[in-house]
């Protein structure tokens, strides 16, 4: 041993190992008694004395013996430990399902499980090691074309058990969780994590790549198969992961726009973030346009990722529009019409593409292999893509065609009214140079009092309902024509007289003032004539509840 360097090196490694075995099992029992883990070692240390083979061949069997004993013994003196240790949690059990429930002590023992991590790591260490073989029996560097086959095929072959499977779906959630999180932490830095520390995200990439890889049975395939269905697979989950970081970009983006905030590194962020959503969902269907056949199939696929540059060049548009009235003067007129069509032009596309996902997954259905999977997911996507969004859509285009009747029925001010008037619309507070008049004589702009329709059907001010406003009766002359209510209030204080329905309810007589109260009330109620009627604001509309100001 001493004279071969070979002997001398596996006798040293050997030492080293049982050395280091010795220390575990000293920490692991909690004692500083080291000898009693040390009998496996008298073989190494006869070796090393240059004992007899005959001699080492018995000192063997005893060392066997003598930690068989050691077990043994252990094992004796604690036979109740492991009845006990199961008695306490059993109990421990019973209580929390009493007090929380069978789900809450099944969430809990995942969380104390990291269950998760666990599978995780055992997937990235399968594809760890698969990496590691094949680089370490090539000499020649690949190809990128190579390199992105060898990808697939690593995973297909860490996918090969249920227990893989899972593991590389846990590693999806959280890849996308890492993604989604960082598109914040890149839109509003420390803020994201104020704002939503939770960021529950993730786990639907993670069971889509399941539900696909069950349907198709992805085990059942061999390597090469399965690293091509993989790539379809993948490919549904990056779209999305995109689409969650639309969904997290839109209304940061927009709302920035809407803002008067200048700085320009959030602009900066924003943009670059919806360029990058804007183009590289068209490079990821380009891509796989070219390594599959173009069929109806593969249209449906890469629908989703052209969907989702549409829906970022539409919230790109919106931008341009709220930074271009940022910087002019004057707002953009019919602002809400533009908004409006561009955001109905790409929910139309949307709900186009889901109607043709249906029918081909029907057609496929009758005509083809019908599966219990297939049929549940069918089902779902009809309901929530297609029969839900097609009522969201219908809702809201009553709404607006209702609203839009209502403004056309109302009176335009004229440029005499709006001088007269000299005020600004009490729901933008913005000067106004044109203006529509409600029935209870209020003055709003179009856009804005369109906008409160979508909402309610009453006057911002006074709850009134909303009519068409009819022809006054014997006249030529629209409703809008007559003085204004809080002109005729003024005149009448400063006659030292009070309101006719300043906190009296109407019919009452009003026993303060002067004598000629009375007649300056009944030349008021004449001079309304043709005016909103009490009985159309009735007190209840008036007890609602006044929507904010902001609205």
């Amino acid at each position: 041993m001493y004279l071969e360097p070979l002997s001398m090196n596996r006798f040293t490694t050997a030492l080293i190992g049982q050395l280091v075995v010795c220390t575990l099992c000293s920490c692991v029992m909690k004692t500083k008694q080291i000898w009693l883990f040390s009998a496996h070692m008298l073989p190494l240390l006869a070796r090393l004395c240059l004992v007899p083979l005959e001699t080492i061949v018995i000192i063997n069997k005893f060392a066997m013996i003598f930690t068989g004993l050691e077990v043994l013994y252990f094992l004796g003196s604690n036979l109740l430990v492991p009845y006990n240790l199961a008695k306490s949690a059993y109990r421990e059990l019973v209580q929390v399902v009493e007090v929380y429930g069978l789900l809450a002590l099944g969430m809990s023992l995942w969380n104390q499980l990291v269950v998760p991590v666990l599978f995780m790591v055992f997937w990235l260490v399968l594809f760890a090691l698969q990496i590691y073989s094949y680089f370490s029996t090539r000499d020649q560097p690949a190809s990128r074309e190579r390199l992105l086959f060898l990808f697939l095929t690593s995973i297909a072959e860490c996918c090969s058990t249920p227990y893989s499977l899972l593991g590389l779906v846990f590693t999806v959630s959280f890849v996308a969780l890492g993604v989604l999180t960082l598109c914040k932490f890149y839109l509003q830095g420390y803020r994201a994590f104020m704002n939503d520390p939770a960021m529950n995200r993730g786990m639907t990439e993670g069971v889509t790549l399941l539900i696909l890889a069950v349907q198709t049975g992805l085990i059942e395939l061999q390597v090469v198969h399965r690293a091509f269905l993989l790539s379809i697979i993948l490919f549904i989950v990056v779209a999305s992961i995109l689409q969650s970081m639309l969904e997290i970009a839109d209304p940061i983006v927009l709302a920035l726009g809407a803002s008067r905030d200048k700085s320009l590194w959030k602009h900066f962020r924003a943009v670059s973030l919806c360029l990058f959503l804007l183009v590289f969902p068209a490079y990821m269907a380009y891509m796989i346009c070219q390594f599959f056949h173009m069929d109806f199939w593969l249209l449906i696929i890469i629908s989703s990722s052209i969907l989702t540059s549409l829906q970022v060049l539409g919230t790109l548009f919106i931008y341009v529009l709220f930074m271009v009235e940022e910087f002019r003067k004057e707002p953009v007129e019919n602002m809400d019409d533009v908004i409006y069509y561009v955001n109905g032009t790409y929910r139309l596309l949307e709900f186009l593409v889901a109607l043709c996902v249906v029918a081909y997954g029907v057609s496929e259905t009758i005509f083809g292999e019908w599966t219990v999977m297939g049929s549940m997911i069918i089902f779902i996507h009809s309901y929530y893509n297609v029969w839900l969004r097609a009522q969201l859509g219908w809702k809201s285009f009553l709404l607006r065609r209702d609203a839009v009747n209502k403004i056309k029925s109302l009176p335009i001010a004229t440029k005499e009214q709006l001088e007269k008037h000299n005020d600004i619309c009490a729901i933008c507070y913005q000067d106004m140079k044109s203006a529509v008049i409600t029935p209870c004589s209020h003055f709003f702009h179009a856009g804005c009092l369109k906008k409160w329709l979508y909402v309610q059907e009453t006057c911002p001010l006074c709850h009134c309902h909303l009519k068409n406003s009819p022809q006054l009766p014997g006249s030529g002359t629209e409703l809008a024509a007559q003085p204004h209510a809080g002109a005729e209030q003024n005149v009448m204080l400063q006659e030292g007289t009070e309101p006719a329905d300043h906190e009296h309810p109407p019919g009452t007589t009003i026993q303060e003032g002067s004598g000629d109260s009375s007649e300056l009330i009944t030349r008021r109620s004449d001079s309304q004539e043709g005016s909103v009627d009490p009985k159309e604001c009735p007190q209840s509309e008036k007890d609602e509840a006044r929507p904010s100001e902001s609205t």
